[in-house]
């Protein structure tokens, strides 16, 4: 019984621990993919959890920033620009990435390689940024430069990380993009 009891206190403290890093790695800017997409007009409202109607919403740069990724790896690539206008700070580098992503998702590759650079300006350790300059510079044609952010990468959080992992693959089969 207390073996029982050591194992489950141990397992709930295991999953405090993972809930107390998640609005870190929230705030850090990571893959926030999982956050739900609404209708058209709609934002989701991370504080409430529910989708609200975009106009009048007291809804944070933040909240605004995370929902347009989402709304991007959506493939809903024109909503999430039309979101990321309505963001206050333009130049963060959330902000940045995003609509360098949602551009080249939509063939203006040239344009979202401008949007990663400056995103890349502001914050040249934000690894989620070089990934996806990375493959832009692939779709470009451009392994040597694909090749250099795919470095950088690996200096700044090692060859484990998805950032890395998923950049090399791109590299060695272009065809995945």
């Amino acid at each position: 019984m207390t073996f029982n009891k050591t194992i489950a206190t141990l397992i709930v403290a295991a999953g405090l621990a993972t809930l107390a890093q998640a609005p870190a790695a929230f705030a850090a800017g990571e893959d926030n993919s999982t956050t739900p997409t609404c209708k058209q007009g709609e934002v989701y409202d991370q504080q409430s959890g529910k989708c609200v109607q975009q106009s009048g919403a007291n809804i944070t740069d933040e909240n605004r920033t995370d929902y347009a990724y989402s709304l991007a790896k959506a493939g809903r690539y024109q909503e999430a620009l039309a979101m990321l206008d309505t963001v206050k700070d333009q130049n963060t580098r959330e902000v940045l990435n995003y609509r360098g992503y949602a551009t080249r998702k939509l063939g203006r590759t040239d344009e979202g390689i401008s949007y990663y650079l400056k995103s890349v300006a502001a914050d040249p350790t934000y690894v989620k940024v070089r990934e996806y300059l990375g493959e832009a510079y692939v779709i470009k044609g451009r392994i040597d430069l694909a090749k250099e952010q795919l470095s950088t990468i690996k200096s700044l959080c090692g060859t484990d990380c998805e950032e890395y992992q998923d950049l090399d693959a791109v590299i060695r089969n272009p065809s995945a993009i």
